[in-house]
């Protein structure tokens, strides 16, 4: 999210939050060192108590981008910095209860906070949005130029070196967008330029910043078909070409070796081939169908982007597990990170 638009939701939030007779003020929190990054703290107190927060704030929170988000805030903290608070623009009812499950403490602009410390408890769910909130959210996000190219650059960070036209094949996205795409990934720090070369600033957030954009994104553009499998059971014999079909979501994330049992199958292809039509006894599914479910999803990325031999990229299988909310998948996201993601995009 740009600064701008932040500074706007986090404002709203503190009035909102003002409203509910709190005492609230903000400050910079700036950093000891160079190489960290300024953040914002906000104040919050009722009487004689307060308590303290890190402001994270988080535009449009959605059932898909839940998972991202809560990954994210759960990081370590620092030692000295006081615990996360998100911000955003609303919380619905629903997200609002997993919120609080989570024991994640948060604020939104429609006046709905849960806020629990040692001297006070604010609880406020179920208010809606104004209009003029709805327009703003719905008028920004990142462009699917952007989040095709970010996921091409997670996949193979060496390639934010390399020439336009080869980021735009790996991307699969128009040479002409590159420059406006490359551009803003420079402007918000997501790509840095040393000696005139540029390199993926990779970390566990720009990770997580991707995962959460591409679930309220681009994610829903790609499901092309829902099938209803007979043999669900005996998917790991399926035969899949990776030519043509590959493994996502939880299949994948049980062959990448979490301890998952699919509850829905995910595979990424142009067509479902006629023999894995047979192997899995196949049949579209109907609206009010949600038992053996295989969703069929369209690629979006370039033939050059590396993956796994039978599945999609790990970064892939990691923002779909954290899609589904699920605290089963959210678990085996944090597996697919620790074990093949955390080195090249560490927590910091």
């Amino acid at each position: 999210m740009k600064t701008a638009e932040a500074g706007v939701v986090l404002e709203r939030t503190v009035q909102a939050l003002r409203a509910h007779s709190l005492a609230v003020s903000v400050k910079a929190d700036v950093p000891a060192r160079p190489e960290e990054k300024a953040g914002t703290w906000v104040r919050v107190a009722r009487g004689r108590g307060s308590s303290t927060y890190s402001a994270v704030v988080k535009r449009r929170l959605t059932q898909g981008s839940l998972g991202a988000v809560l990954a994210q805030l759960r990081q370590p903290v620092d030692a000295g910095q006081p615990p996360a608070l998100l911000i955003t623009d609303h919380v619905s009812l629903p997200l609002a209860d997993r919120l609080q499950e989570s024991q994640q403490q948060f604020a939104d602009a429609a006046g709905n906070a849960y806020l629990e410390t040692a001297a006070f408890l604010v609880l406020v769910k179920g208010r809606k949005p104004d209009a003029k909130q709805i327009a703003l959210r719905a008028s920004r996000g990142f462009s699917n130029s952007r989040l095709k190219v970010l996921f091409a650059l997670i996949c193979d960070p060496q390639l934010a070196a390399a020439p336009y036209r080869t980021i735009a094949a790996a991307a699969n996205v128009a040479l002409g967008s590159l420059p406006a795409v490359v551009a803003e990934l420079q402007r918000d720090e997501s790509l840095l330029v040393q000696n005139r070369q540029r390199r993926l600033n990779a970390s566990k957030r720009l990770l997580d910043e991707w995962a959460q954009a591409y679930a309220v994104g681009l994610r829903g553009r790609t499901l092309s078909g829902r099938y209803v499998a007979g043999n669900f059971a005996g998917w790991p014999d399926w035969h899949l070409h990776p030519a043509h079909v590959r493994w996502g979501g939880e299949p994948a994330a049980k062959l990448l070796g979490c301890d998952l049992q699919p509850g829905v199958l995910t595979i990424y292809g142009d067509r479902l081939p006629a023999r894995l039509v047979g192997d899995g006894h196949l049949a579209p599914a109907g609206p009010a169908a949600y038992q053996g479910l295989l969703e069929l999803r369209k690629p979006f990325w370039g033939a050059t982007v590396a993956a796994a031999p039978q599945t999609v990229a790990p970064a892939l299988v990691y923002a779909d597990l954290l899609a589904t909310g699920n605290g089963r998948c959210c678990e085996a996201a944090q597996t697919i990170y620790e074990s093949l993601l955390a080195r090249a995009f560490p927590m910091r």
